[in-house]
């Protein structure tokens, strides 16, 4: 990818921008963040420290919009206001709290299993409880939350960086998108293979930054339908400018 600093060559229409892909290098990262950041700013890093609540917020952000998963979770908690009611509840009365979330029979089945799974399998049995993941490496922390029911890495880079301010960046379908606009990832990479990618290029203590900005940008220019490339900030420095 040419340096930030350089327009874009022309290129045959036939030609795909990541004919020959390789790895953005740091200075291109920084210079992408530092566009980013006169755009959305920085935004201020606040874990809120309960990995629980994230946990179930984030599964029932699937398939749905931040509002209606936020009413999907305020349901939950004032029918259940502790979590052990919701993992000991009858799972068509959790689907009742959080059906204005959508596809609720299944939400509902994967909130409890991942609760049970939770007290059966922590550190202290019985427990229900992720505290103690603060205090593991990520990759162990990574590697518990991916063997509980329905977690994969999105969810669990959730947990980690919004809860416990942990080393993890979520690679939603924004960050994605403009990540692979960006050429930041192989073309075709897999989910895990975002992840990783995503980690790697991200500089250590920015993973809040990048992801909220970059989740912005995906929101309001970069969007997966006409994309607005004559209004973007990126533009210049972007190899799908204009051929999306």
């Amino acid at each position: 990818m040419a340096p930030a600093a350089e327009p874009l060559t022309p290129r045959s229409a036939a030609m795909s921008p990541f004919d020959t892909w390789s790895a953005p290098s740091r200075r291109r990262v920084s210079a992408v963040r530092d566009r980013l950041r006169q755009v959305y700013g920085i935004p201020i890093v606040r874990p809120h420290g309960d990995g629980i609540a994230e946990l179930i917020l984030t599964v029932l952000s699937q398939s749905t919009n931040d509002r209606n998963r936020d009413v999907a979770y305020l349901g939950l908690r004032e029918r259940f206001p502790e979590w052990e009611q919701v993992r000991d509840a009858p799972v068509d009365e959790v689907e009742a709290a959080i059906r204005p979330g959508g596809i609720s029979k299944v939400k509902s089945a994967r909130i409890r299993a991942i609760l049970a799974a939770v007290t059966d399998t922590g550190p202290e049995p019985g427990s229900l409880a992720l505290d103690w993941l603060a205090t593991v490496s990520v990759p162990e922390a990574q590697a518990y939350l991916c063997s509980l029911p329905g977690v994969g890495r999105k969810t669990a880079a959730c947990v980690l960086l919004f809860a416990y301010g942990m080393r993890d960046v979520p690679v939603d379908t924004h960050v994605s998108r403009v990540g692979t606009r960006l050429g930041w990832f192989r073309p075709r990479a897999g989910f895990e293979e975002l992840h990783d990618a995503m980690l790697e290029l991200t500089p250590r203590g920015q993973e809040w930054e990048l992801h909220i900005n970059l989740l912005r940008h995906g929101r309001r220019t970069c969007t997966a339908q006409r994309p607005r490339c004559r209004a973007c900030a990126l533009r210049r420095m972007c190899p799908s400018a204009d051929a999306v």
